[in-house]
């Protein structure tokens, strides 16, 4: 007896709905496994050698007699470097492709963080900053970039919060690895170990830079590794998610589009926390009452840790409920909460404790919030929009650890730079809310 029942055809494949459905399931986890791991590993050196300074710290304040407004200014000219050269590196990445582009980026940035181990002023402290900066320019928001040209808006948010694992990441194994290398390596050939520290983490970011040339692919048509099946799946989603959305304003258009300017101050704020922890993390550590310099080191990855198990879900959530505001602005108050808190506690357990919530906030709402922008914006409007949003903002990494420095030898302790970095937070928050939804919830 023949059944009346018919299987319904996908429109675009022909095949059965739910066969059609199993195989763009398995052709994005395909890509998500020759991608986002490897992105990972890049951006977990480019944080590593970006931040290794807060351990060095540790040691290189008292080898050359600075304080931490020095200490902070040099940390936050970083960021004027970034901010410079972060839109014309995205758009030269967009024009020309990203394996070459972000190849030069990471090869350049490893020989001038290796070259900070000669620092002997702070006037060469801050050139050497703002010159890691220029370099480093467009890596991160290169890669966003990236990945919208393989995930549909639908799929984002959970492969952000995958490629922001590896800011825990580079912390879990930066802060063990960094007090390891201070602690061993001090003396060592009659260099000091904050010396060793940066010329030791600078090695990943050269072997990675020129596996990059080898490894990544500019566009879905020149991956080898994909069948035409799955490259016409992923061409054609990708062609109908950015019939959705503005792709080549003008630029009169795009500075007076005001979403552009919001989602900066967002961010901005986004910014402010993650660096108020990430650059002062191993002095709060050390000021609870740890002396180690590998113990240090251990303790600060915890916080990491438990970013690292709450990150993916936190996407997966956002991208099952398509509440993007809530999944940005949450985190925001969760971490500002924690900062406002951390200046009544004592005792090491309490205070990690605190900055593993903290940590977590600050680095999921940086994850989260790329589902904001991306949602509506689309090639070239993507690349520059990117980029203009991540170095406006970005200019927080030179405010919040000069200020945060300043206001810690104003005042002779951490904790108004704390509450410094918690109001910023909680503005950030405020703001998400005037986002339309119906804008960026998809």
């Amino acid at each position: 007896m023949k059944s009346n029942t018919t299987a319904s055809l996908d429109a675009g494949s022909g095949m059965p709905t739910q066969t059609a459905g199993n195989f763009e399931s398995r052709t994005y986890a395909k890509v998500a496994r020759r991608l986002i791991p490897f992105l990972m590993l890049c951006y977990l050196g480019a944080y590593l050698d970006r931040v290794n300074v807060g351990f060095a710290k540790l040691q290189m304040l008292n080898d050359l007699k600075w304080s931490d407004t020095i200490y902070g200014l040099g940390a936050g000219v970083f960021f004027l470097g970034y901010f410079l050269f972060e839109v014309p590196s995205n758009l030269i990445l967009h024009k020309y492709g990203a394996r070459r582009w972000l190849a030069r980026i990471m090869l350049t940035w490893a020989v001038i963080s290796a070259c900070f181990a000669f620092v002997s002023t702070p006037t060469m402290f801050y050139v050497m900053r703002f010159l890691l900066g220029a370099a480093e320019a467009g890596f991160a928001p290169g890669v966003i970039l990236y990945i919208t040209y393989w995930f549909p808006s639908k799929r984002r948010a959970k492969m952000l919060s995958v490629f922001f694992m590896a800011i825990p990441l580079a912390n879990i194994v930066g802060g063990p690895l960094s007090g390891w290398i201070l602690q061993t390596f001090a003396d060592y050939q009659g260099l000091r170990g904050w010396q060793w520290l940066f010329m030791l983490e600078a090695i990943p970011s050269l072997v990675l830079g020129v596996a990059i040339l080898f490894y990544l692919d500019d566009s879905i048509a020149a991956a080898k590794w994909l069948t035409p099946e799955e490259k016409k799946l992923l061409q054609d989603n990708i062609a109908e998610d950015n019939t959705e959305k503005d792709s080549h304003p003008s630029i009169g258009a795009f500075l007076r589009d005001r979403r552009v300017w919001l989602l900066s101050a967002i961010y901005f704020c986004v910014v402010m926390g993650q660096y108020g922890i990430t650059f002062w993390l191993p002095t709060i550590v050390k000021n609870a009452g740890v002396s180690s310099v590998v113990m240090v080191g251990l303790l600060s990855a915890i916080p990491y840790i438990c970013s690292l198990v709450a990150l993916p879900f936190i996407g997966m959530s956002s991208d099952r409920t398509k509440a993007r505001r809530l999944h940005c602005a949450a985190p925001m108050v969760v971490a500002a909460t924690s900062l406002f808190l951390l200046p009544a506690t004592s005792g090491v357990g309490i205070a990690l404790g605190l900055l593993s919530c903290a940590a977590i906030g600050s680095i999921a709402s940086s994850s989260q919030f790329w589902a904001l922008p991306t949602a509506f914006l689309g090639g070239m409007a993507a690349a520059a929009g990117i980029a203009a949003i991540n170095c406006i903002a970005n200019l927080a990494g030179f405010v919040s650890p000069s200020v945060v420095g300043w206001l810690n030898d104003f005042t002779g302790n951490q904790n108004a730079g704390l509450m410094f970095t918690s109001s910023a937070l909680l503005v950030g928050a405020a703001l998400v809310l005037l986002l339309p939804a119906k804008t960026v919830n998809r």
